[in-house]
């Protein structure tokens, strides 16, 4: 069973028939469990219900207006500008899965690279996939090993000496220009490795794996509205909605214990797979190895409030007690005006927000709260990124009780994510957060996705600053644009949660897909500049099938313990090194990792 706080009940009445209770702590709201027949009964006598099943999304839709951005023609409304060499981006798009060239871009596989401030030390294929890399550190007996994964595959490397580094352990297809060398099932997935967290417990004398399960974003549905049967299968998940946690006796899976199994449905703590509400938990816990542990979770269907056409939830956060990791025990959910299905205050907060009706933005977190200190050790403020909701900061000095502070929040930009990452490096420094989306139509076939520079030095009132400068490509490359590359072009991510030896001061490098990996000087984060760069060559089809091209560098993970980056790309893992981090360590580090 699951441990619950204890919290003040306030009941409020849903102004579109959703039967649910609400409860609110400060300025954090948590909700009582639907009623789901109540909820079905209301949607059947309802003129004008839409033709959907699932009452959760006919809710949505009779909340909404219908704001759906219309498709752009490429060299009309966006691309090229021939004669000043820039690129038009476009206002604003719907999420498409095709690629979308525009006069003047070149043909997939790009092979230029071009860096600045950065050495190549090794490269390695067909040690990722074309779409993700999920990325971890830990030390064994004086050997690094480097953990690569996602749903579909785990590779371990021992990159002790990261010029020299070997594959040790390798599950999951190998990706080839006839793709995987294994078939991967989305909609039927029982054992897999999501995000996750290393760290290591001061309890048991060992590192631990938090591993999340969450429901899958890609493979499972690509319209909501359109395909009741794939909703009905992603209420009812084959699979665990939370996370696990394994005690680690070596840096294999065969020498990982199963210490605990939580569902992030946390009212509902014992319901079995298939009978687990909400979305489990996203991305890697944020998590240090002491009492509290911060997730990116929708605790059940009522968070609803979200236009993104591939996934169903608007995902809050979770606070929960890790002081035994054999037993974790939830302490409070947190969520921010606008997610919540039948909650009046919610939906009028949702309403106000321009995104609301064009069944294109995702809407809440992705990644759990940005802890510029961990509670553990007298943090009490976090930063949220919350898509199209915007970024809020917490006060989180009472995890039982944390409160909302304030958010700040741009013109929309969408297809692509929004706020999707803080980085929060600088703050203790400086007070400021840097926080972006990310691309997901290929051909910028979408607004660019702007870094924004916050002034948090009064987390209740945030305020834009600046932006971080639009990396152009260097001279002597065969175009004007990064757009010309083809596939993405934008901000992926930048520091990763567990990264060993913390954050480097005035330094934060940038997964930048097309623009490979890009670094920027920050130590006057009003006045920011690009320092180093390596843009790497694109795959092309005699190394990965044509749909999997155009992604560049999509993961970055940084050991700043031995001034090494490994950045992630379609086709395999660079290991980096740049005089901007400092002189790299080509053998073990001074200290294991996770901190002991």
């Amino acid at each position: 069973m699951n441990g619950t706080s204890s919290t003040i009940k306030i009941f409020s009445y849903s102004t579109v028939a959703v039967a649910l209770a609400t409860l609110l702590s400060g300025s954090a709201y948590a909700q009582a469990a639907p009623a789901k027949d109540a909820t079905a009964s209301a949607v059947q006598a309802t003129p004008g219900t839409p033709a959907v099943q699932d009452p959760y999304l006919a809710a949505w839709l009779r909340l909404t207006p219908e704001r759906r951005p219309v498709a752009l023609v490429p060299g009309v409304d966006y691309g090229m500008d021939t004669k000043t060499g820039n690129f038009v981006w476009p206002k604003a798009t719907p999420e498409v899965h095709n690629g979308q060239s525009f006069p003047g871009e070149m043909k997939m596989g790009d092979k230029s690279t071009f860096t600045k401030n950065v050495k190549v030390l090794a490269f390695y294929p067909g040690v990722g996939s074309p779409f993700h890399a999920w990325n971890n550190i830990a030390d064994f007996n004086g050997r690094r090993y480097l953990y690569i994964h996602d749903r579909d595959y785990l590779r371990i490397m021992d990159v002790t000496d990261p010029a020299n580094g070997k594959i040790v352990f390798s599950k999951g297809g190998v990706w080839g220009p006839k793709g995987s060398t294994e078939k991967f099932d989305a909609n039927n997935i029982q054992d897999y490795l999501g995000g996750a967290t290393i760290a290591w417990s001061k309890k048991l004398g060992k590192p631990v794996i938090v591993a999340s399960f969450e429901i899958g974003r890609y493979g499972l549905m690509t319209e909501k509205i359109d395909q009741p049967d794939k909703v009905a299968a992603q209420r009812h998940y084959n699979s665990l909605k939370g996370f696990k946690v394994f005690v680690m006796d070596g840096p294999l899976p065969s020498e990982w214990r199963l210490l605990a199994t939580r569902t992030t449905d946390y009212k509902h703590p014992d319901a079995p797979v298939g009978q687990q509400q909400g979305s489990g938990s996203l991305d890697a816990p944020e998590y240090y190895g002491g009492k509290y542990m911060i997730l990116s979770a929708a605790p059940d269907d009522t968070y609803g409030l979200t236009e993104y056409p591939n996934y169903l939830y608007s995902p809050g956060y979770q606070v929960w007690d890790m002081s035994d990791p054999a037993n974790p025990t939830f302490v409070s959910q947190i969520a921010v005006p606008g997610q919540i299905l039948g909650n009046a205050d919610h939906e009028q907060a949702y309403l106000q927000n321009p995104r609301a009706g064009n069944r294109t933005s995702w809407m809440g977190s992705r990644i759990p709260i940005f802890l510029p200190k961990p509670l553990e050790n007298g943090g009490k403020i976090g930063f949220g990124a919350m898509g199209g909701l915007g970024l809020w900061s917490f006060d989180l000095s009472d995890p039982k009780q944390p409160k909302v502070m304030g958010n700040v929040n741009t013109a929309p930009s969408y297809a692509g994510t929004e706020f999707d990452n803080a980085d929060v490096s600088q703050y203790a420094r400086t007070g400021f957060v840097l926080t972006s989306g990310y691309p997901m139509n290929r051909d910028c076939y979408e607004p660019y996705k702007d870094i924004f520079v916050v002034d948090a030095h009064d987390p209740s009132h945030m305020k834009v600053a600046t932006k971080l400068p639009m990396p152009t490509p260097p001279e002597g490359a065969p175009y004007t644009s990064f757009c010309q590359r083809g596939g993405n072009f934008g901000p992926k991510r930048s520091n990763a949660i567990g990264q060993p030896g913390g954050w480097r001061q005035g330094i934060i490098p940038y997964s930048f897909y097309s623009a490979g990996v890009q670094i920027f000087d920050v130590k006057n984060p009003e006045k920011p500049t690009i320092a180093g760069y390596f843009v790497p060559p694109l795959a092309d089809e005699t190394e990965l099938p044509n749909y999997t091209l155009g992604k560049g560098v999509l993961a970055m993970y940084t050991e700043y313990d031995r001034n090494i980056m490994w950045a992630f790309t379609e086709n395999g893992a660079y290991a980096l090194a740049s005089p901007l981090l400092g002189k790299p360590v080509m053998g073990a580090p001074a200290k294991p990792w996770p901190s002991r």
